[in-house]
């Protein structure tokens, strides 16, 4: 059956913080000509905002709005980051880097992993992350924006500011902000859809599309709508997290820190002017003052704030839109900050939904679509962030004997099979994590594959040798032609904020 609504002439974006204002900048400057776009949100609910760290995939929406990234980055005293190190996951003083870009070159039948495997078996391989560019610059801490240069590069910002950011930008474009706190979501007796929202000082704003960004709550997704929740947490079972910010020590690392302890990781996350810290973890194994203790016995610096709490449940919405609501941001779903995804999840929903923009009235077949892809967009990042628990040596504790014993989806179960018998990787149509990501992190976590496509013995040694000493040849002359990231930022983008 068709459903039909009515023609959509205003928008309104329940909640502010950075997936809000990334949705009201999107809205305004890219459709918003015939739209009215009204975002609510109050200044005395605080933002959950410890989402710091991103992937490349921001160039595209950046692309989209026409943001200059020395601008940005000068707003958001950001930093450049080239990938993850990750430390103590594969096992205690066993670290490896999951770094951003493509790795080494293959051939039509196999991954270059296929001619690395054989090059280590012969003895004429070096360390994996060596013919990756991004990986050799975050461990020599050198980078720059140069012109031709593929973008592999993403960001560590502090997300306050970029949602400041983007609300001058959504401003600027005429989108509408009103101040209050949310008191009730009115619904139509008839359709069931949200009309309006009455705000607590009595004010109603009317609205013909709602997008919910009201944070774990789901004021209209949940509360309002009912629409269930799948909880994932007997496979990502981390539900607390605590922040807290400190002054500079040093120079800043051009990628982020996971720190593995006893019953969860630690974060650090280098700005221009301060460092952002957390720790995430298992309740069922760790209190919340021993987490505290945790985190605060391995910052280093001055506390610029009080350690803050925020607990939460690894899942989805069953639905993410329904009738005329759109959940985005935590609203939505929350998958741990473990590979900097949550800013590209809410990017997506916005891109998602404004490529099948109901401008003309809601439609089931719309609303279906889009249910769909963003419940297999997040299983796949899902699947991705549990393969770093259940994949290691770690048996110290029983948190790790926990994850590492786990039973986990079979859409991951066959992905680390494949990879052990045969050193196969094959990405998913849409996506997010490529074949680099998945070979680095298997591999940086023990997982080595039994053996290499046979195309790879078309070579003999000398000529492999000279195919993988030109590639890291070639890797090691580019970022030779990197400065220190540190330098190239005070000339790039230099912080245009007093903090």
């Amino acid at each position: 059956m068709k459903t039909q609504y009515k023609k959509i002439n205003k928008v309104v974006i329940a909640g502010g913080g950075t997936a809000g204002w990334m949705a009201a900048a999107a809205f305004a400057k890219l459709i918003g000509k015939n739209l009215e776009i009204v975002l609510v949100e109050s200044d005395d609910i605080p933002t959950v905002g410890v989402g710091e760290a991103t992937i490349p995939t921001l160039h595209i929406f950046h692309q989209l709005l026409g943001i200059s990234e020395q601008e940005f980055m000068a707003a958001t005293n950001a930093t450049f980051k080239l990938g993850i190190s990750f430390e103590n996951w594969r096992d205690v003083k066993k670290d490896y880097l999951h770094s951003f870009g493509f790795l080494g070159q293959g051939c039509w039948a196999a991954g270059f992993q296929h001619f690395w495997l054989k090059g280590r078996e012969r003895g004429i391989a070096s360390d994996i992350g060596d013919y990756v560019p991004e990986h050799l610059g975050a461990r020599e801490g050198k980078f720059a924006v140069l012109a031709g240069q593929d973008l592999n590069h993403a960001y560590h910002l502090d997300a306050g500011l970029y949602a400041k950011f983007l609300r001058k930008i959504a401003e600027k474009n005429h989108a509408k902000r009103v101040e209050g706190k949310i008191d009730k979501v009115n619904l139509n007796d008839k359709s069931g859809f949200i009309d309006s929202l009455t705000l607590a000082s009595g004010q109603v704003v009317e609205g013909d599309l709602f997008i919910d960004c009201t944070g774990f709550k789901g004021l209209l997704i949940e509360e309002a709508l009912h629409t269930g929740y799948d909880d994932w947490s007997h496979v990502l079972p981390c539900d607390s997290a605590i922040a807290v910010q400190t002054k500079t020590v040093g120079r800043p690392v051009p990628y982020t820190r996971a720190i593995a302890h006893d019953a969860g990781w630690q974060w650090r996350i280098p700005l221009q002017n301060r460092t952002g810290n957390g720790f995430v973890f298992c309740s069922k194994y760790m209190s919340d003052d021993e987490a505290k203790k945790t985190l605060l016995a391995n910052i280093e610096g001055e506390r610029l704030n009080e350690p803050r709490v925020i607990k939460f449940k690894t899942g989805q919405r069953r639905k993410h839109w329904v009738k005329n609501c759109v959940a985005m941001g935590l609203s939505s779903g929350f998958i741990e900050p473990l590979e900097s995804t949550g800013i590209h999840l809410f990017q997506r929903a916005i891109v998602r939904l404004l490529l099948m923009f109901p401008s003309q009235g809601i439609k089931q077949s719309d609303i279906d679509e889009y249910n769909v892809q963003t419940k297999e967009e997040a299983e796949h990042i899902r699947d991705f962030i549990i393969l770093h628990y259940n994949l290691t040596e770690r048996k110290d504790t029983p948190f790790w004997r926990h994850c590492s014993s786990m039973e986990v989806p079979e859409s991951l179960k066959h992905r680390m099979t494949l990879f052990k018998d045969s050193g196969q990787v094959f990405k998913k149509a849409d996506e997010l994590f490529g074949e680099t990501s998945w070979i680095q992190v298997m591999m940086g976590q023990g997982l080595m594959p039994e053996q290499y496509h046979p195309i790879v013995d078309m070579m003999g040694d000398d000529e492999l040798r000279d195919f993988l000493n030109n590639i890291k040849s070639g890797v090691k002359r580019k970022v030779q032609n990197w400065p220190d990231s540190n330098d190239f930022i005070k000339h790039y983008c230099p912080s245009s904020v007093n903090t």
